[in-house]
């Protein structure tokens, strides 16, 4: 059995939620690599493949997701080093609620799990935390947590990590659409001053610039209603990796194929948004 295969351990002190939280002392991370063109400002990730990890290890579907939080930890600290400012992560989709009412409560318990147990780490090395999705049908403390790392880490200037959570594209946009509707029923803009800039302006993500690269793993070919008004110039890359086994060469291999490629944003030559 290869390394990438074996089976993660199944034991080992848990926290109250069941699942893996050994005390650990925040680790300073290495210095960020210089920038230069050819990085992107802005990579987000559609983390897929938890479940088949789990299932070709025949082993359950909990193990997956959290193995999948392993990397997210290796994947953030990663981003940092090599560079690059802004990461958003998919973490759960306002689809996701379909899914079983065990696995959903497992998936609550690892943003609980990430939350406590990384925090400090990320706002020691100067990561800003924000969740974007609906805080609706989130638990309190959930709630609470969200808000604390959120205010903790808002100062800070370094990685901008952002996790979608309880998130879908189009609810994201039908709220922005509404709000621009009540404004202009407060008689605040007029119907023919709503421009595509509009729109950007009342979506979550108002503050971050747009994905350069939107990565997704396990082999599927889709965006899975994730930042579908701001991937709309995105750089879209595949891989057949699982999450749990999407390492830093994985990353390095998207970050070659994206600087491989000429980016024109429709013009006849390669051009940069000044958005």
């Amino acid at each position: 059995m290869s390394r990438a295969e074996a089976p993660v351990p199944i034991s080992g002190p848990e926290s109250e939620d069941g699942l893996d939280d050994h005390d650990r002392q925040p680790e300073q991370w290495s210095a960020p690599a210089a920038a230069n063109g050819n990085v992107p400002r802005h990579v987000a990730i559609i983390m897929d493949g938890n479940g088949r990890w789990a299932a070709k290890r025949h082993l359950p579907r909990k193990l997956g997701h959290r193995q999948g939080v392993e990397t997210v930890r290796r994947m953030v600290r990663a981003v940092g080093e090599r560079g690059i400012r802004y990461l958003t992560l998919y973490g759960f989709s306002t689809e996701n609620w379909r899914r079983p009412k065990d696995e959903v409560d497992d998936l609550m318990g690892l943003l609980r799990l990430y939350i406590r147990r990384d925090l400090s780490e990320l706002h020691k090395n100067n990561v800003r935390v924000r969740i974007i999705g609906g805080r609706d049908g989130l638990a309190p403390d959930i709630v609470r947590m969200i808000d604390d790392a959120e205010a903790l880490t808002r100062a800070n200037d370094g990685l901008n990590l952002t996790i979608a959570f309880n998130y879908g594209g189009q609810s994201e946009i039908a709220d922005a659409t509404r709000r621009i509707a009540e404004a202009v029923a407060r008689g605040e803009m007029a119907p023919a001053d709503i421009t595509p800039d509009t729109v950007a302006d009342h979506l979550q993500t108002a503050d971050i610039p747009d994905p350069d690269l939107v990565i997704r793993t396990s082999g599927d070919k889709r965006l899975s209603n994730f930042l579908i008004w701001q991937a709309a110039y995105a750089e879209l890359v595949f891989v057949d990796t699982l999450w749990p086994d999407f390492t830093d060469d994985t990353l390095g291999d998207a970050l070659a194929e994206y600087a491989s490629r000429e980016r024109r944003f429709g013009a006849r030559e390669p051009w940069t948004p000044q958005r």
